[in-house]
């Protein structure tokens, strides 16, 4: 008979709840707006402390995405200490230091212990959390309360060093990016984006109570590579559409020769990969300007918390 290794873990005494680091993303800013309303009336109170956090109020305004850079890939190490400051400097790269002081300074005890920073997508890819570890127990802990609570939920992660992780979720001691599909205000006040915040905030009270949770394997996916649109040699404009086939199927097995792009005259581009990659992030709408039409991972299993002996 196995028996289950018993893991300690100290008590998130500090949690960040973030939205609006991309100011057209309306899930988390209207999340977050209800939950200062609440807090403000003295209804929103929790047994920790809840850092509430609209994290770019300049561009939640001007409902853009960002109004001179992308908060979310502000956060590298060399970004927030390295980058002289200037009146030149953009708005988001200050926001960034402002950001990282409040909640961490990244990497440092003193740091958040928990950040979930939401996220809407143009892609279809249903819920899912992102995160740069594969082995952070309390994300893997909360996604899977999340699964077995029925709500269809996705591990994506992100192989990259603390130092080099760019997005707003890294200042903490944990964290993860919550992304969801764009919707309209009744979708996002009728939807599940506020239960599915909900069951974390459950789950995080019954940790620190000292509730034990069983572990148990989870399926992750890891980024392996992005692939860009094809462009035109000379005025390196795009020269091809997502195909038909690809579009819409984000998290479906791509297979080598498997259609990916229809080029502007009707050729047809095919997978060339030597293995088959699950495509997710396909066609985002806000990464035409970043050369990515999308990105591919592979999947595998993962123990949360030590496996039996």
């Amino acid at each position: 008979m196995s028996v289950m290794n018993v893991v300690s873990l100290p008590t998130l005494s500090r949690v960040a709840l973030c939205g609006g680091t991309h100011g057209n993303e309306l899930s988390g800013i209207y999340l977050v707006r209800e939950r200062l309303r609440r807090r403000e009336k003295g209804a929103e109170a929790e047994p920790f402390a809840l850092v509430t956090v609209m994290s770019n109020p300049r561009a939640v305004q001007q409902c853009r995405r960002y109004t001179e850079t992308d908060l979310n890939r502000c956060f590298t190490e060399a970004t927030l200490s390295s980058t002289p400051v200037s009146d030149g400097t953009p708005y988001e790269i200050l926001r960034a230091r402002e950001l990282n002081a409040l909640l961490g300074p990244k990497g440092s005890p003193e740091a958040v212990d928990l950040v979930c920073d939401l996220h809407n997508t143009t892609a279809n890819m249903g819920l899912c959390f992102i995160s740069y570890s594969d082995c952070d127990w309390i994300c893997l802990h909360i996604y899977r309360h999340l699964q077995m609570a029925t709500i269809p939920v996705r591990y994506v992660h992100f192989d990259l060093p603390i130092g080099e992780a760019y997005s707003l979720e890294s200042v903490g001691k944990h964290g993860f990016g919550e992304w969801g599909a764009y919707y309209n205000l009744l979708a996002i006040h009728s939807q599940t984006f506020g239960e599915r915040v909900q069951l974390m905030l459950d789950w995080i009270r019954l940790f620190n109570s000292g509730a034990q949770f069983e572990g148990g394997p989870v399926e992750l996916y890891t980024k392996v590579k992005t692939i860009d649109y094809p462009r035109d040699s000379e005025s390196h404009h795009i020269s091809a559409a997502i195909h038909p086939e690809l579009q819409d199927r984000d998290f479906c097995l791509l297979h080598p020769g498997d259609p990916v792009f229809l080029t502007f005259s009707g050729e047809t581009l095919r997978y060339r990969g030597k293995e088959p990659l699950y495509p997710f992030f396909v066609n985002e709408g806000a990464y035409y300007e970043k050369g990515i039409a999308t990105t591919l991972k592979g999947v595998s299993a993962r123990w949360v918390t030590p496996p039996p002996k």
